[in-house]
């Protein structure tokens, strides 16, 4: 599964519209909403922000792909 799709599940597990999410971040929320949907790349530095943002480590979102790829 996508980091994206992960966060995308947070989110609505927790509750966290997009613009929520844009606010917290200060990532332009139509920015936003084209990584989350995968038609623009999320960069390093805007998935730091989010897991900042959400107070969350951001092993809650790569650690299965880091295990998949040691296997």
């Amino acid at each position: 599964m996508r980091v994206v799709d992960k966060i995308k599940i947070y989110l609505v597990k927790e509750h966290i519209s997009q613009k929520e999410l844009s606010e917290k971040t200060g990532i332009p929320q139509p920015k936003l909403s084209m990584s989350l949907n995968g038609t623009r790349k999320l960069t390093v530095d805007e998935f730091e922000t989010i897991v900042n943002a959400l107070s969350i480590s951001a092993n809650e979102f790569i650690e299965e792909k880091i295990l998949e790829k040691g296997a």
